[in-house]
């Protein structure tokens, strides 16, 4: 069959992994005053946090437009396609995921649409792992069924640079932010199984902030290997290329990539935002 292969900027893949496995992906946008901006068409990433110092209002976030939606499944069906399999982020997060269902039924295209239950470097790791099991043969149900089966196994833990975005965004109210500055306080937010972002620990200082996820990690790994993990980021390649060093240190038999992290993560969690990602093997 010939399956079409598709997910959101939430996943935040290269440029060269989506051109070189012909990967449909649909924007998130990020809503500033002046209007919608779509993440990667209508800005970069250094233009949106740019634009995010700058702004006198803070943005607020939107799943890819359900036109958009639409005319991809039309256009995929008119290119000869059999099906899709779309990759959404957590639908706890996002309306993406419920869209797709609404998006496939109007446009007349069988497609498998499946939650994520979480967002960034898992989710390329599902597309690889569809698309190995495509040139394989492998019917599309039992594809499917793989990839769900590794939304299981995938974990994300993060450190938002501060409260402030978390406060604008209706996180936090104003009174815990206040706090948090002022004890130094430092959040570790995790997705749970249902897809849900949690505060699984409040430290004091980065340095516990950090332990606290590297401690999560390791009793993944005490599950099942890990092989390769994701310091995601939000603009903040010099913070992640030091903690790079200290990780594999600790962690030799591990690789370690630098991966960013969406614009919509970005309005929440801030500038700065450090965390690691994996998927158990």
């Amino acid at each position: 069959m010939k399956i079409a292969w598709i997910t959101d900027t939430a996943a935040f893949l290269t440029s060269s992994f989506i051109e070189k496995n012909n990967v449909h992906v649909l924007p998130l946008s990020v809503v500033f005053e002046e209007g919608a901006l779509r993440e990667t068409i209508d800005m970069t990433e250094q233009q949106f946090y740019s634009k995010l110092r700058e702004a006198d209002k803070h943005p607020k976030t939107a799943q890819p437009c359900f036109g958009e939606h639409v005319a991809l499944y039309e256009q995929l069906k008119n290119e000869g396609y059999d099906c899709a399999i779309a990759i959404h982020t957590s639908s706890k997060q996002s309306g993406t995921y419920t869209s797709a269902f609404m998006a496939a039924e109007q446009a007349g295209f069988k497609t498998y649409p499946i939650d994520a239950k979480i967002g960034s470097y898992p989710m390329q790791r599902m597309l690889e792992l569809g698309m190995e099991l495509a040139k394989q043969g492998q019917a599309v149900e039992n594809i499917v069924q793989a990839i769900e089966e590794m939304v299981t196994r995938s974990e994300l833990a993060f450190i938002p640079a501060s409260l402030e975005n978390l406060h604008k965004s209706g996180r936090v109210s104003g009174t815990a932010m206040f706090l948090s500055n002022l004890l130094n306080m430092k959040l570790v937010i995790a997705y749970d199984d249902e897809g849900v972002c949690h505060v699984v620990h409040k430290v004091r200082a980065i340095k516990r902030a950090k332990k606290a996820v590297i401690e999560k990690l390791q009793v993944a790994m005490k599950q099942s290997a890990v092989e390769e993990v994701a310091i995601i980021h939000c603009n903040n390649s010099e913070g992640v290329a030091s903690w790079k060093a200290e990780l594999q240190e600790s962690f030799p038999e591990i690789r370690f990539i630098p991966t960013s992290l969406s614009a919509a993560v970005g309005v929440h969690a801030g500038e700065g935002t450090m965390g690691l990602a994996w998927v158990r093997a």
